[in-house]
């Protein structure tokens, strides 16, 4: 390991502004929470957001409901993609150009960033408008199914660039410290999506019945307004960091410090997705009662990533602006600070459904089969989930120093076990509880080599 005292010891390259340089000098632990309590809230109004347009679209049938399933996978990527893997690298890239007093820099940065979330929007715009089908029927997508699907999907993605530009554009606020004004407008965002959803795909308020598509369009102009929004803000100058448009030049540095970050980070959720679908097709030849038992454990997975994340995300900016100013033992400490936070909260809860599954269980089913299969998930991966939370703090926190290469390399590993170990225990017909155990040992293997990656890796230059 090398020894960081003689970097750390190093002043400051030059005074940063007052909010900014708090992130350098205020006590560890309740800045985070301070920062991290925001994007919480951010992510439960995202959460309650998936729950509603659940409901809608079980209220228009059985057959939507199959076709979401469809398309999620890849809605999730986006979302995954643009604010939490590019998202990361704009934020590292801005707070370490403000950790070492270069206001200019970061300002040309924001102006780069807001760039690759129009092109990453594009990009998702053209390949699922192009492709899109083609990926639904071989995820065995048919008749009505395809074609509901294929409809949600061109209404949602045709507004990707509104999805990449306000993540990206909250990473760049995120990237100065203020994690309030990104927060509230997400929330506000959320609202408003899950009343334009209901309205537009029930029919609701005397409004013509749009089915899946309305549901989508709720999404979509939702996230346009956001963008709006999140576009004046940045130039109208009341931000931390304005968006500096006239005095902007094209520089290809620019590009590559967001992207060396950015670009490699977005292999993660890409890794994340892949594992996802191919536990679901090796856990679905096991029977409906266990597919369904799993459906009930990865809906509490899902709702802590919020947790997970916003331990993260608040330690972006900290880490990136310490490693700016050469502060590089209090950019570790941060990051092993927000590992701990989240994995000992996230690690509680598991241990605790662990202990009593019905805890959860009892709120989604009474069925007896279902109702063992979900104990038994939560049996074998429970205790589990605090790796989990600590893996995925870690990923975020490296993303501050510009050093995410060894947390995706423990995310490829987390997804070749469930990979090779699945198709092993399906070929062996081994019992249905060593699938549950296996993603238990993934999630312990993605904790441990994050830690590892990180502890061993050289932050700083």
């Amino acid at each position: 390991m090398t020894i960081d005292a003689p970097v750390d010891a190093a002043p400051p390259r030059a005074p940063v502004a007052s909010p900014i340089a708090s992130l350098l000098t205020a006590p560890i632990l309740p800045t985070l929470l301070r920062l991290a309590i925001p994007n919480m809230i951010a992510m439960v109004g995202s959460t309650l957001v998936a729950i509603a347009e659940t409901s809608y679209i079980g209220r228009l049938g059985t057959v939507p409901l199959a076709a979401i399933a469809l398309v999620f996978p890849f809605a999730m990527l986006t979302q995954m993609m643009s604010a939490g893997a590019m998202g990361g690298g704009v934020s590292s890239a801005i707070s370490r150009a403000l950790g070492a007093g270069d206001r200019d820099r970061a300002a040309t940065l924001a102006m780069h960033a807001a760039i690759i979330g129009l092109c990453g929007g594009l990009f998702f715009t053209v390949m699922m408008l192009a492709f899109g089908r083609s990926f639904f029927m071989l995820l065995g997508g048919r008749e009505r199914v395809l074609e509901e699907a294929s409809g949600y999907s061109q209404m949602l993605f045709s507004g990707a660039v509104a999805i990449w530009l306000v993540n990206t554009l909250a990473s760049v606020i995120r990237g100065t410290g203020d994690m309030r004004l990104p927060s509230m407008i997400l929330i506000g965002s959320s609202v408003l999506q899950i009343v334009l959803g209901g309205t537009l795909g029930l029919g609701l308020f005397g409004v013509k019945q749009f089915g899946m598509p309305g549901v989508a369009a709720g999404q979509l102009i939702a996230f346009t307004c956001a963008a709006i929004f999140f576009l004046w803000y940045l130039l109208s100058g009341r931000s931390r960091l304005p968006l500096a448009v006239r005095a902007f030049q094209f520089e290809r540095a620019m590009f590559l410090d967001i992207l060396k970050v950015g670009a490699v980070a977005c292999l993660s959720p890409l890794q994340t997705v892949l594992t996802i679908l191919i536990f679901t097709k090796i856990l679905a030849t096991f029977g409906t009662e266990m597919l369904a038992g799993y459906g009930i454990g990865s809906r509490l997975e899902f709702l802590l990533i919020p947790i997970t994340f916003a331990f993260g995300i608040a330690s972006v900016p900290m880490v990136g602006m310490a490693v700016g100013a050469d502060h590089i033992k209090r950019a570790r400490r941060v990051a092993w600070t927000a590992a701990a936070a989240s994995g000992i909260t996230v690690g509680l809860i598991g241990l605790v459904i662990a202990l009593d599954p019905a805890l959860w269980v009892s709120l989604f089913t009474s069925d007896p089969g279902v109702t063992a299969a979900a104990h038994s998930y939560f049996h074998w991966a429970g205790p589990a989930f605090m790796f989990f939370g600590i893996g995925v703090s870690l990923y975020f926190s490296s993303q501050g120093a510009a050093r995410v290469g060894g947390p995706v390399l423990a995310s490829t590993a987390r997804l070749l076990i469930v990979a090779i170990g699945g198709i092993g225990l399906m070929t062996a017909q081994a019992p249905a509880w060593t699938l549950f155990a296996l993603v238990g040992g993934a999630m312990v293997v993605f904790g441990l080599s994050t830690a590892a990656s990180v502890a061993f890796a050289r932050w700083g230059k």
